[in-house]
């Protein structure tokens, strides 16, 4: 028995419990299913091991919500370079993350995490977004992609840019899901080129991919009638929670 299955054989209700929980968030808000399940994951096994266990339900959400919406042309024909530079900062965070020790990246999750609440206050002070569009899409897409391969969150990068470009909810929802499949299939591909992405892993991970679309479907069948602005006040508590916990977690490995 393999290292994950032996985590999927021990936790098994516990990893689809955060996953239905993570993917119906994502239904509702069309963004959420990595930020919210890597730390939740990650609180009783490593970040890589959480990673690689996301993989292919992150892809298979992303997929999902790309396709709903209509109106491609509109945005992912117009941002569709973005995607391209997530691709390339993903391959060298998950190159980063394979070398070195996944331990530390707990806390640069915390981080990421208390930087996505504050992503409404550093909204509007950023200008230079708007003044050089080229340079702004390299750089936020490269900084999304780093992100995306260390800690499995490039969303608090890519609000910002879409903050400041005035996005509508749709194209943002079409744009960051495509972002995240680019950055998925190339931290794929860089797992498989260093042994660890494995057909063992598909495998033991292919029947979470289902039930991820089954929590994402439950989300988008109701993302019209709910109050999303309450359920984004209680996400956003729920990964301040979340954040302190890794705090708390990396703060004790390094006393112990």
């Amino acid at each position: 028995m393999t290292g994950l299955d032996l985590l999927l054989s021990d936790h098994l209700v516990l990893i689809l419990v955060i996953m239905g929980g993570a993917s119906f968030v994502h239904g509702l808000l069309g963004i959420g299913f990595p930020l919210l399940a890597t730390p939740l994951l990650s609180l009783f096994t490593d970040v890589r091991t959480a990673m690689l266990l996301l993989l292919i339900p992150t892809m298979a959400v992303n997929i999902a919500s790309m396709i709903r919406g209509g109106q491609w042309g509109a945005s992912l024909g117009r941002y569709w370079p973005l995607a391209i530079f997530v691709a390339l900062g993903s391959i060298a965070g998950t190159k980063l993350l394979i070398v070195t020790s996944p331990a530390p990246y707990k806390l640069l999750m915390a981080v990421v995490l208390l930087g996505y609440l504050n992503v409404n206050r550093m909204g509007g002070r950023l200008p230079w977004i708007n003044r050089w569009p080229r340079m702004s899409m390299i750089v936020f897409g490269l900084l999304a992609g780093l992100l995306a391969g260390t800690v499995n969150a490039a969303i608090p990068a890519l609000i910002i840019y879409a903050l400041e470009l005035q996005l509508t909810a749709n194209a943002m929802v079409q744009v960051f899901n495509l972002c995240f499949l680019s950055g998925k299939l190339s931290q794929a591909a860089t797992f498989a080129s260093a042994g660890l992405f494995t057909g063992e892993v598909i495998r033991a991970t292919l029947p979470l991919g289902f039930f991820a679309l089954l929590g994402l479907a439950g989300g988008m069948a109701i993302r019209s009638r709910f109050d999303t602005s309450t359920y984004r006040r209680w996400l956003r508590w729920a990964l301040f929670v979340i954040a302190i916990l890794l705090l708390v977690q990396y703060g004790m490995g390094i006393w112990s």
